[in-house]
């Protein structure tokens, strides 16, 4: 009997050997059901072997043979093996993460057939000239439904009440439902809205010539895919050379499209994925948050009608995350748009990848399988042989200094796209010797009343959520500290709850000081709701919004939000960095920034360069139509090379003034890094398990620089003490090599309660 070699959601580093009935047609990539100690788990079909290292009377048979969907391609098994590979995370956890839920669970899968929309004989009959102007949005959809039937989220994407119109339109016997068919493989229009300025198109051109677009032809996914070579690919994110070749196709090649706030980035993004529509291919576009993925996906459906476009992300329920993931795999969804573990969908005919804001933390998981999405998807591109682009106003130093050194070739777009809007300007407010009214400085506040008399709107930037940052009491200094973290419980002032963002834990706002009775406790420091608050007792008359993680929390919240301020229903908006980036508000004029100083002298080396691209991208929301922005930041340290920068909008100058810090002080990207993590609730057996395996470290005498054990940066969360441990080495290849011989010897360290994980490339520390 075959015997099938079997990946499990299990923390082991092997495949499980099962044998199968002969009879049955297994294919790798295909789920099947397996007993695995008392229950029954769905796996991944591997492997198919004759022989196994296991007597074959020890050998259990699988349970079922789960056909409902498609095997896995090959090439997306190859791409979790590789991620197993470097990232050191056991196979079956990998390859089963990268599944919907759905797809992880023994129940068949079944996903209703959805309607599509067309027009009756009485609709086609209509005549759409003498139709009624006032029922515009109607007429819109009799016009979209005459050229061909059309999904519920294709006509929503003409029109926010289409499914309010179309009940009109179907009660009127105009148009009935059907069963959606599959699309035609030719059936793709673009509406070209925009014409492209001299950079974009340079940087079209770019890509274009490499990826071999012809609007003449299409690409042959059955050849490419025949030709492929699924065997292990190295990589170095970072280090893919531009004349490298995994499998000797030509179309791959990274590109960093560097883009001022506001330069047209996104409609570069749109004319490369019409080129490779027209192909009939598939587009990966990767955002780094959820928040981003509803406004694009509309944009995207404006300009691509009638292309079936899915999302995915961990805001959309089970089912509906299933379902698009089907349609990628059958190649049905022409465009994906979806954050981080997207990067793993079934892309049959894979033929462009994007990543917008390339350079922000959200691409990298931070726990379980501690990948990167762009790496990764740069991996992928050069697998299948397409070409990458990553966009940013501030890329990573990684993907700046891959550019200069000519891995990656550099695209940049210098102006705003819109000839009306210039860049703002920015100054610097000294916080030193100013008195200071609820955190806001007169300039500032004579600045918002300026914008409310011109009827413009204004932003508070402050990327703290909750009333203050503590409770302190005036008698004995008691803070508020959470008894389970090395945190401190955040003031959440309207529910009179303290919360820690870290563990979760909240409690009721003491009466009095749990130190000392004192009855006079005070909050101390600037969150957004104690800034709306201010801002209402300066302004009363003006309509203010405050846009955070608690204000958002709610489904839908946040396109309700969006909604107001485009029809500028809304004076005065407070938030964090959701509204940092990706966000086009024509009125906007004003920027306000309080209390970045704290980045600048903080112990992580990546501090300066993450509040540079925070305030950069938070400045481009000003000024982007033809009305003029200013950014105003209040800052203690305004002559700091980094607001000397920003003034300039000069991010290249920042960028070499850091790499050349990085270069001299030995961190990345001039090496490359392994974080060992630990945590326990007893804190000696912490250090005693990270002291162990740093003494395996050095006995392997291996071109890497071992560091000491050191506690996190938080050293308490939630209940667990959390260490350390840093390896580092001047190339990719030493350092890999000593993780594979490392992380084996750090398996047979006896802790059975300590949670411990590997970090390649880490963000945080």
């Amino acid at each position: 009997m075959p015997i099938l070699r079997i990946a499990l959601d299990v923390p082991l580093s092997t495949l499980f050997d099962y044998l199968v009935d002969e009879n049955l047609q297994v294919k790798i990539g295909q789920r099947v059901l397996v007993p695995f100690g008392r229950k029954q788990m769905v796996g991944i079909v591997m492997e198919v072997v004759e022989k196994s290292d296991f007597a074959v009377d020890r050998i259990k048979p699988i349970t079922q043979l789960l056909a409902d969907v498609p095997p896995l391609a090959e090439e997306v098994l190859t791409l979790l093996r590789f991620c197993s590979d470097y990232y050191h995370h056991p196979l079956g956890l990998t390859v089963m993460a990268a599944l919907p839920s759905r797809l992880r669970a023994a129940e068949p899968v079944v996903i209703k057939r959805e309607l599509s929309y067309e027009l009756t004989s009485a609709g086609r009959a209509l005549d759409l000239k003498e139709f009624p102007k006032r029922r515009a949005v109607q007429l819109r959809l009799l016009q979209a439904l005459s050229e061909q039937a059309l999904s519920m989220a294709q006509l929503k994407a003409l029109s926010s009440s289409a499914t309010t119109q179309l009940k009109v339109l179907v009660d009127e016997g105009w148009v009935a439902s059907c069963a959606m068919t599959q699309p035609h493989a030719l059936a793709h229009t673009f509406n070209n809205a925009h014409t492209l300025t001299a950079e974009q198109q340079v940087a079209v051109d770019a890509v274009t010539q490499t990826a071999g677009f012809n609007p003449d032809s299409s690409l042959d996914f059955e050849k490419n895919k025949n030709q492929e070579n699924v065997g292990r690919v190295s990589t170095r994110h970072v280090g893919l050379k531009s004349d490298q070749r995994s499998n000797g196709k030509s179309g791959f090649k990274c590109f960093l499209l560097h883009g001022i706030t506001g330069s047209g980035k996104t409609e570069v993004y749109v004319h490369l994925m019409h080129l490779a529509l027209q192909q009939q291919g598939q587009v990966l576009l990767l955002v780094p948050e959820i928040n981003l993925t509803p406004q694009l996906e509309n944009y995207f459906r404006s300009r691509f009608p009638h292309t079936e476009l899915v999302s995915l992300h961990s805001g959309m329920n089970d089912t509906e995350r299933t379902k698009n993931w089907l349609k990628a795999q059958s190649g049905e969804a022409r465009i994906v748009l979806g954050t981080r573990l997207s990067v793993f969908t079934p892309l049959p005919k894979l033929s462009l990848i994007l990543v917008d804001e390339e350079h922000d933390a959200s691409f990298k998981q931070q726990d379980g399988l501690r990948y990167s999405a762009r790496d990764v998807a740069i991996f992928r591109a050069n697998q299948r042989g397409v070409p990458i682009v990553l966009g940013s106003a501030t890329p990573s130093l990684e993907s700046y200094y891959n550019a200069q050194s000519g891995r990656y070739q550099l695209l940049k777009l210098t102006r705003r796209a819109n000839e009306q809007a210039a860049l703002p300007v920015v100054r610097c407010l000294n916080t030193a010797n100013v008195p200071m009214q609820d955190g806001l400085s007169p300039l500032l506040l004579a600045a918002l009343s300026e914008r409310l008399q011109r009827k413009e709107q204004s932003l508070i930037f402050i990327n703290r959520r909750g009333y203050a940052p503590v409770l302190m009491c005036t008698a004995c200094g008691w803070l508020s500290g959470c008894s389970n973290c090395a945190g401190k419980l955040v003031l959440h002032l309207k529910d009179r709850r303290l919360r820690c963002h870290h563990c979760g834990h909240q409690e009721r706002v003491p009466h009095g000081c749990p130190s000392c009775g004192n009855t006079d406790l005070q909050p101390v420091g600037l969150g957004t709701q104690r800034v709306e608050e201010a801002l209402q007792a300066h302004f009363p008359e003006a309509r203010i919004l405050r846009v955070d993680r608690d204000s958002t929390r709610n489904k839908g919240s946040w396109v309700a939000m969006r909604k107001q301020i485009e029809a500028e229903e809304v004076d005065i908006l407070v938030g964090t960095q959701i509204l940092a980036k990706g966000h086009d508000f024509p009125n906007m004029t004003l920027v306000g920034v309080l209390n970045p100083d704290g980045a600048l002298y903080s112990a992580d080396f990546r501090a300066s360069e993450k509040l540079f691209a925070q305030l950069a991208q938070v400045s481009g929301r000003a000024g982007r139509a033809d009305k003029p922005g200013e950014v105003l930041v209040q800052t203690a340290f305004p002559d700091h090379p980094l607001f000397r920068a920003l003034r300039a909008h000069d991010f290249d100058e920042w960028a070499k003034t850091l790499l050349s810090e990085r270069e001299q002080a030995g961190f990345p990207p001039f090496v490359f890094q392994v974080l060992l993590r630990a945590e326990d609730r007893q804190e000696s057996d912490v250090y005693v398990f990270l002291k162990q395996a740093r003494e395996m470290a050095k006995e392997l005498k291996m071109p890497v620089e071992i560091y000491g054990v050191v506690a996190a940066t938080m050293a308490k969360r939630a209940n667990h003490f959390r260490a350390q441990l840093l390896v580092q080495s001047d190339t990719r290849k030493s350092l890999q090599q000593f993780l594979r011989e490392w992380r084996p010897l750090i398996e047979t360290i006896p802790a059975k309660k300590i949670r411990w994980s590997l970090d390649i490339d880490p963000l945080d520390f």
